[in-house]
C-alpha cells in the first residue's frame, strides 16, 4: 500500500459499480484520486450479476418501480442526473463496450456476455484516468477536522483527503465484500438511517409444500393485495427445493419480508397464466371437456395436479358437472393462489439491500451529505433500490458519476 504522503484530494471508499464510476468521474474531472477497496480485485457484484453475463442496464428505465422510505421525488432527481440513453452511450462509446438487448427480458448485456469484461474495463479506465487503486485495504472509520477528512485504515496509517466518497454498498451477498461497515460509518457520522432489510431475495418455506415441484419454471403475475397502488409484477417464477425464486418473486420479496404497515403479514398471490379470472371463467363456461383437459394445456402437468388437489377437485370431472363452489375454488388457485412462504433467503442471496441513508440527507445533484460537508454518498448505501433487470446498476452508475464529478468540483472551488 502506498504511504500517506500521496495525500489525495478525493478518496473513494469501495470499488463496486458506484465506486468505480465515482473514481473514474472524479479523476476525469481533474482530481487526484485514490480508490480504496477491501477485496483483492473489486467489482465482485458486477462479476456475479446476470448469471456472470452482467445485466449492465435495463432496456427501459422505470423510475416508478424503485422502492424507498425517503422521498420518491428526490430519488427520481438522482436518477435523472444521468439518463439511460447517456449511460448506454458511455458504455458503448467511451468504454468501447457494445451492448445487446435481450428481447425476451428487456435487459442490456455487453455483447461479449462476460461480466468480467465490464469490471476489468472499468478498473482499466480508472487507472488510465490517473486514479490509484488500493486493493486489500479496509477502511474502519472517517473523521473530519478543519476541512480535512481522515480515512482510518486497518493496519495502516490514516489517509487525508479533501473530499471522501462513501460507496461501500450494503449488506447483500456478503461474500463479495459487503459487510455493512459503510452503513455503520455513515450512521456514526450522524446520518439518519432507514432500517435495512434484504431485498430481491428468494422466499423460503419450512416445511416446503411444493418441494416435489422443484425445477418448474414459468412466467406468472404476482400481486400484493392491499398495497396502494396494488403491487403487480409479471416475470419468471421458479420452484426451488426450499421455496420460490425467479424475477417475479425477487421483485415482490421486500413486501413479504417487511409486511404491512400495521405489522401484519403481507400476502402475495400468483396468477399462474396470462389468463385472469374473467378469461378462465369464460373458458370454463364454453368448454365441454374435463377440468384437467381445460386447464392442463396452459400449465405443467405436475403443477396442474397440485393446484387441483389443493382446490379439492377431481381433474376428471366434467366442467358441465362441476359444482359452483368447486368451480370457484379452481378459479382461485389459478388466479389468486397465495404463496405459502415462511421465511426468506436473507442477505446471503439478496441482490440488494433495502433501506440505508435517508435521501433527504443527501443533495440530489451533488450527492454531498447535508450533515457532513465534503462527504459524498452513492450506490447501495442509500435508501433506494429498483427491480431486477439492470435498474440497480442504473442507480449505481448515476449516483456514482454525480458523486465523483461534484467531489472533484468541490476540490477545485
Amino acid at each position: 500500500m502506498p504511504s500517506r504522503s500521496i495525500d489525495p484530494t478525493v478518496a473513494v471508499i469501495g470499488a463496486g459499480a458506484a465506486g468505480l464510476l465515482a473514481a473514474l468521474s472524479a479523476a476525469r474531472s481533474g482530481a487526484s484520486v485514490v480508490l480504496i477497496e477491501r477485496t483483492r480485485d473489486g467489482g465482485r457484484k458486477i462479476l456475479i450479476s446476470g448469471g456472470g453475463r452482467c445485466n449492465i442496464l435495463p432496456g427501459v428505465a422505470q423510475p416508478g418501480r424503485y422502492v424507498t422510505d425517503s422521498s420518491p421525488n428526490t430519488l427520481r432527481k438522482m436518477l435523472r442526473s444521468w439518463p439511460l440513453a447517456e449511460q448506454r452511450a458511455f458504455f458503448e462509446r467511451e468504454l468501447e463496450m457494445p451492448l445487446e438487448l435481450e428481447p425476451e427480458t428487456g435487459k442490456l448485456f455487453p455483447s461479449s456476455h462476460r461480466a468480467r469484461d465490464v469490471r476489468d474495463m472499468l478498473v482499466r479506465r480508472v487507472r488510465e484516468a490517473g486514479a490509484k487503486i488500493w486493493f486489500e485495504a479496509a477502511v474502519v472509520g472517517l473523521r473530519a477536522s478543519d476541512g480535512v477528512w481522515e480515512v482510518e485504515l486497518e493496519g495502516a496509517p490514516p489517509l487525508e483527503a479533501t473530499r471522501v466518497i462513501l460507496a461501500t454498498g450494503g449488506l447483500s451477498v456478503p461474500k463479495t465484500g459487503s459487510d455493512g461497515r459503510g452503513l455503520q460509518i455513515a450512521e456514526a457520522l450522524g446520518h439518519t438511517m432507514h432500517a435495512t432489510y434484504p431485498a430481491l431475495t428468494p422466499l423460503t418455506a419450512s416445511p416446503h409444500p411444493h418441494a416435489h415441484l422443484a425445477g418448474i419454471s414459468r412466467a406468472v403475475t404476482i400481486r400484493a393485495p392491499g398495497t396502494k397502488p396494488t403491487f403487480t409484477t409479471t416475470d419468471g417464477f421458479l420452484v426451488t427445493h426450499d421455496g420460490w425464486s425467479g424475477p417475479s418473486v425477487l421483485d415482490a420479496s421486500h413486501l413479504a419480508i417487511r409486511g404491512r404497515a400495521d405489522g401484519s403479514r403481507q400476502e402475495l398471490v400468483v396468477q399462474w397464466t396470462e389468463h385472469d379470472v374473467d378469461v378462465w371463467a369464460r373458458r370454463f363456461k364454453a368448454s365441454r371437456g374435463t377440468v384437467r383437459s381445460t386447464v392442463g394445456p396452459d400449465l405443467p402437468r405436475r403443477l396442474t395436479d397440485q393446484l387441483l388437489t389443493e382446490a379439492g377437485v377431481d381433474g376428471a370431472t366434467s366442467l358441465s358437472q362441476l359444482r359452483k363452489g368447486d368451480r370457484q375454488a379452481v378459479l382461485d388457485v389459478l388466479t389468486r393462489y397465495p404463496i405459502p412462504w415462511t421465511g426468506d433467503a436473507g442477505y446471503k442471496k439478496a441482490e440488494v439491500t433495502g433501506g440505508g441513508v435517508a435521501l433527504s440527507e443527501v443533495d440530489p445533484t451533488t450527492m454531498e451529505s447535508r450533515r457532513c460537508p465534503g462527504l459524498h454518498l452513492c450506490g447501495e448505501i442509500l435508501d433506494a433500490f429498483g427491480p431486477i433487470g439492470g435498474h440497480n446498476f442504473l442507480w449505481a452508475w448515476a449516483t456514482g458519476r454525480a458523486a465523483g464529478t461534484h467531489a472533484a468540483a468541490g476540490v477545485a472551488r
